[in-house]
């Protein structure tokens, strides 16, 4: 009699991404209008956003790989700043059975990808607990960036990761 594998579970051979930890590793919030945060704002502030993935091994032989997703914000109500943050959440990640060509966009797509809804939250409640409405982000598609990333380096004469 054999026993018929979980049909949800992957079968040994297949690709992997495991997520063996995430966390807030780096949070900075400055609150330049602290003390007029009860008051009314008549107009929306003027929200500006940066996002950068960062990623290195971790481990003699590179056994899992930390990403970091840096996300940076600031909002000012005219020409004045209201508030600002500086948020790295990373992730570390264990690619099993993954060719080496697949990597590399594991790392800069699926990896954020998997983080920003709890980098998002993590910005949501330090926003609420500056005084401010949360701050709700849109959901981001970190393929162009990865595709924007492979045409700097290429311009640069950079040879991609896995290549």
């Amino acid at each position: 009699m054999s026993v018929a594998s979980d049909p949800g579970q992957n079968p040994p051979e297949s690709p992997q991404l495991r997520v063996l930890s995430q966390y807030v590793k780096e949070l900075s919030f400055r609150n330049a209008l602290a003390s007029a945060t009860a008051q009314g704002y008549a107009d929306q502030p003027l929200i500006d956003m940066g996002v950068e993935v960062k990623s290195r091994p971790i481990g003699e032989r590179a056994e899992a790989t930390e990403v970091d997703l840096c996300l940076s914000v600031q909002a000012r109500r005219g020409e004045e700043p209201m508030f600002s943050v500086e948020l790295i959440y990373s992730g570390l990640f264990q690619f099993v059975n993954t060719h080496p060509d697949d990597v590399e966009p594991m790392v800069w797509i699926e990896c954020p990808r998997l983080l920003f809804p709890f980098a998002r939250a993590v910005l949501a409640e330090i926003t609420r607990e500056g005084g401010y409405p949360p701050l709700m982000i849109n959901p981001i598609d970190f393929a162009p960036l990865y595709f924007n990333e492979l045409k700097e380096r290429e311009a640069r004469g950079v040879v991609p990761l896995g290549g």
